[in-house]
Order: C-alpha cells, then sequence, then structure tokens
C-alpha cells in the first residue's frame, strides 16, 4: 500500500500582524484638497459675534479681509510667511473638550482629529484704527489733486460711506450693528469739523487734525525705538557719517596729520517716495576745523598709524526727528492713499502748522548731501590704486547673483535622473510637440 504523507499547516504571520496594529496612527488625516485651510490667529478678547469680512483697503481700495467684532473693534490681517524656497506647512490638531466617554476610556484608546495645512502663510490679527477706513469717503480720493478744502461739504456718515465702492464689500451690513457704527463715527469726529443737523451729525475732513492724528501716533510708535530692521536701516544708516582716516607721520620730531582717504558710505532708503535720501561725505574743510593740537593729542601712539574719525555726528535731536519722520512715513505708505499724502505733506512744510520743527533734520540732511558730494569728487580724482571703488550696490549685486546661482544649484540637484538624461537629447530636426496640435493648411 502507497505510503502517504499530510501536508503540513503554514504558521500564521503574527509578526506582520503585530507590526500592522503598532502602525496604525493614532491621528487621521483627511486627503489632500485643491484649495488648502489658511491658519489665522485671532484674538482672545473677540466675541463670537465677530466676523470677518471684507471692506475697501484705506491705502488702494481694494478689497481685502478684516475682523468686526461689536464689543472690542476691527482688526486687520497681517501675512507672516516664511520665503517661497523653504516650503513648509501646518500640522493642526483639533482641540475639543473631552466629553464623559472619553474619559472614561483610556488615553491610548482616544482617536485625536488633525489637519495637514499646505499653506505656510500664517495671518495674526492686529488692531486697526476705524478712521483709516473712513479716510477714503471722507477725503474723496476720486476727485483730482490739488482740490481744495472749500468743496468739501459737510455729509453724514451714510453719504460719505456711498463714496466707497461696494463691489464685495460688507460696509453696509456692519454699520447696521449699533455698537460698531457708534466706533467708527466717534472716530470719524476725531479727525472732523462736526455740525449737528437735528438728530443726526454732519462730518467734513479736517487736514490739520488728521494731521495731529497721524504725528501723534508716529510719536507713540517711535517713543521707545522703531523696530530694529527699521533702526538699522532707515534711522542709523541714514544718517551716517563719513568715515574720515587720518595718516600720522613723523616730520622734524613732530607728528604732523595728514588726509589720507574718506569711505563713504550709501544708505539706502526705499519706504516711501517721500522718505528723504540721506548721504554722507567728506570735505576739507571739516578737516581745516580739526584743532592745531593734533601732535600732543597723538603722542602716546606710534608714528604713521591712522585714525579713523567721523566727519559729523548727529545729536539725539535728529534721532528722534528722523525717527518721527520714519514712522510718520510707514503709517502713511500703509493707511492712506497717495493723494492724501500729499496734501499732509503740504500741510507738514507750513512752518508751525504741525507744531514740530523739522528744520533741524533738513539741515542735516542738506549738509550730509554737500559732503558726499564733494567726498565722491575728491575719491574719484585720487584714488588711483582702485580699479573700481566698491560700494553697497555692488555687494547687493553680488548677493543677488549668488543667490541666483544657489536657486539653480537646488533645482538641478532636485531633478530627477530620467530629466537628466533628456536634457542629453539631441534634439536637433525634431519637431516640437505643439506641430502635432496645430490646424492643418
Amino acid at each position: 500500500m502507497a505510503r502517504t504523507r499530510s501536508a503540513k499547516t503554514a504558521p500564521t504571520d503574527t509578526k506582520a500582524s503585530k507590526e500592522s496594529s503598532k502602525a496604525t496612527s493614532k491621528i487621521t488625516l483627511p486627503p489632500q484638497s485643491e484649495n488648502p485651510s489658511k491658519l489665522f490667529i485671532l484674538p482672545s478678547k473677540a466675541t463670537p459675534e465677530a466676523r470677518i469680512v471684507t471692506l475697501p483697503n484705506p491705502r488702494h481700495l481694494r478689497p481685502s479681509r478684516y475682523l468686526v467684532c461689536p464689543d472690542t473693534g476691527i482688526y486687520e490681517f497681517t501675512k507672516v510667511a516664511a520665503p517661497k524656497t523653504m516650503p513648509r506647512s501646518w500640522l493642526i490638531e483639533a482641540s475639543s473638550s473631552p466629553s464623559e466617554a472619553d474619559i472614561e476610556t483610556s488615553a491610548n484608546d482616544i482617536k485625536k482629529q488633525a489637519d495637514v495645512s499646505a499653506s505656510q502663510e500664517l495671518y495674526m490679527a492686529t488692531a486697526i484704527d476705524p478712521l483709516f477706513l473712513c479716510l477714503p469717503a471722507l477725503a474723496n480720493v476720486k476727485v483730482a489733486k490739488g482740490s481744495a478744502e472749500q468743496k468739501r461739504m459737510f455729509l453724514s456718515s451714510d453719504d460719505h460711506f456711498e463714496k466707497l465702492p461696494e463691489e464685495s464689500s460688507h460696509l453696509s451690513e456692519i454699520m447696521r450693528w449699533p455698537k460698531t457704527r457708534a466706533l467708527i463715527e466717534r472716530r470719524m469726529g476725531v479727525i472732523c469739523d462736526t455740525v449737528e443737523a437735528g438728530d443726526e451729525t454732519m462730518f467734513r475732513l479736517s487736514e490739520e487734525k488728521l494731521l495731529a492724528v497721524i504725528l501723534g501716533k508716529a510719536a507713540k510708535m517711535s517713543e521707545n525705538g522703531l523696530s530694529p530692521s527699521m533702526e538699522d536701516k532707515f534711522v542709523k544708516k541714514a544718517l551716517e557719517a563719513p568715515i574720515l582716516i587720518q595718516k600720522r607721520e613723523m616730520i622734524q620730531g613732530e607728528v604732523v596729520t595728514s588726509k589720507n582717504d574718506s569711505q563713504v558710505s550709501t544708505p539706502r532708503t526705499d519706504l516711501t517716495d517721500s522718505q528723504s535720501t540721506v548721504t554722507s561725505s567728506t570735505t576739507a574743510a571739516s578737516l581745516d576745523s580739526q584743532p592745531s593740537t593734533a601732535a600732543t593729542s597723538f603722542t602716546e601712539e606710534p608714528a604713521g598709524a591712522d585714525n579713523v574719525v567721523s566727519a559729523i555726528e548727529a545729536s539725539p535731536e535728529i534721532i528722534k526727528l528722523q525717527r518721527l519722520r520714519v514712522a510718520f512715513d510707514f503709517i502713511c505708505s500703509n493707511y492712506i492713499s497717495s493723494i492724501l499724502v500729499d496734501l499732509l505733506e503740504e500741510s507738514l512744510a507750513k512752518p508751525g502748522a504741525a507744531r514740530i520743527d523739522f528744520s533741524p533734520l533738513v539741515e542735516y540732511q542738506t549738509r550730509l548731501s554737500k559732503l558726499r558730494a564733494e567726498a565722491l569728487a575728491a575719491r574719484s580724482v585720487g584714488d588711483y590704486t582702485r580699479k573700481h571703488g566698491r560700494d553697497e550696490e555692488d555687494d547687493e549685486v553680488r548677493a543677488e547673483k549668488k543667490r541666483k546661482l544657489e536657486e539653480e544649484k537646488k533645482k538641478k540637484a532636485s531633478e530627477s535622473r530620467g530629466v537628466r538624461e533628456l536634457k542629453k537629447v539631441n534634439t536637433k530636426g525634431m519637431k516640437k510637440m505643439s506641430d502635432f496640435f496645430k490646424k492643418k493648411a
């Protein structure tokens, strides 16, 4: 009788089942959306009645998003984002209060809900003065430049707001909220001349009041110093005096100071068109004004050494005025239309109109401009050793070229092998893909 052999049953893969159970994530992610969600940081004091609405931007009248809360006021959204060369995303976990059933279960069994936002932008709600939103209607920016104040008439708030574009605007809806309407009209009264007509208040824009309010905001902004980046670029570099290098030589037992070279820095201030450009330079007159006791003041140092001297220095009053001017230009460039900015500049130039005398700052800037022009002329004549002068503009051009080369290297590194091989193919004489989709003649 033939022998029969029973087949052994295959053992179950217990290890794979254990690993698959361990690999299951506690956070469930939804499928990726074409329109990624955006991340907003809202103020904690905002009430549930707050709404995100669309209103005309006070600078260019284009529709922009704002957060309006009937109790706490109006907020604008400031976008904070990393450079596009650094792709990032947000992992957002839903924070909901646990129910009684979740409390009874163990912490390992709770499934957390989360979402991934492919957009790296972060929108932060910051408070904005409602008077900026009213300025385009009060100033009637559609009127040609140079219009006199007599053309403006006393009108109600509703009549003023009718001048604003109504496309994609929720201004009429938020004006129905009593608290929001009272807040806007109260801020309008700060920059307007008012007249009571029965139970209604009529408003007309006053440029003097507006200028005083903007200068007050600029003074508060610059009171404790500007942000480090603005302080360095628009205050320190803008008022930076030239550097004089004086060479001391020993002649007949005396140390004589002679002019050797001057280094001129060219600060660039591109905050607004109205931002004044400050230049720095040096002249022989400033050297002549040096005290004649140079031989005794440098006796402790060896002869032939160089002495670095600043041509002129900005006083604390000049620095304070420059900060105030930078803050004023910053507010105007972000929240006030260009036509109204020109009117404010004219009012600011009038003597005694702004109660702030900017003449010391203007004189300092004029002096720096003249010194720098003379220094550049002297430098072009006396500098024989250098083939070309390097300044900050050349450094920026070099930095831009270096950045482009780094971006090209990153692009080449991210290319696949197939793409690199296709680039090596000789396509001479081949038709392009677009030729196959043209209409036949």
